[in-house]
């Protein structure tokens, strides 16, 4: 099976150019195999992408956008459900592909095995999963929201920090004095330690 991505190589649109770049990008960085086809400089490869691209799949001027992903005939889908697959580690049944031998992906024969009561383990534990990573998403947002405000307050900080009050000023002017008669303190030994 061939993953077929499509693209548009003479794009003038920024967005679809790093969108394309980051999809042919992911497949080699996993070494998955995969052929970039060109819809821009070939009519053929344009006329099978937007004609096999599902109906619903489609945006409202009818015109799918590259890169639009394909296993061999089998549409994936576009670079927003690649996206989603692969920021929930489900990529490679997005693709239609069997995760390679060693991956995380793959299930060992034992947390697939049956329960004594004929439950199957693997089962009840991918559905617990997804539970826990809906609840840890939620946890992220709220966490950037709280980055974000912790942003915010070393922005006004940092422009606090321009203004000095005289209480500040004073109070930087004694510890360089301080640090200047210490300073002057050792210098004085040392000399002293010479005659």
């Amino acid at each position: 099976m061939v993953i077929k991505v499509f693209v548009a190589t003479s794009s003038g649109s920024i967005a679809i150019r790093k969108k394309q770049q980051e999809v042919v990008g992911f497949l080699e960085a996993n070494k998955i195999d995969f052929k970039e086809l060109d819809i821009a400089g070939d009519e053929d490869n344009r006329k099978w992408m937007r004609e096999n691209v599902p109906g619903e799949k489609k945006p409202q001027n009818g015109i799918p956008l590259p890169p639009q992903i394909f296993n061999e005939e089998q549409y994936c889908g576009d670079f927003d459900s690649f996206f989603s697959a692969k920021e929930e580690n489900i990529i490679y049944s997005f693709l239609g592909l069997a995760p390679p031998p060693g991956s995380k992906v793959e299930k060992s024969s034992e947390e697939t095995s049956s329960l004594p009561n004929g439950d199957v383990v693997g089962e009840e534990q991918s559905s617990e999963e997804g539970t826990e990573k809906t609840e840890e998403s939620g946890e992220n947002e709220a966490q950037k929201e709280d980055n974000g405000d912790a942003g915010d307050l070393a922005e006004s900080q940092e422009k606090n920090t321009g203004e000095v009050t005289e209480d500040g000023a004073e109070g930087e002017a004694e510890e360089e004095e301080a640090e200047e008669a210490e300073k002057g303190e050792e210098a004085g030994e040392e000399e002293g330690e010479d005659s």
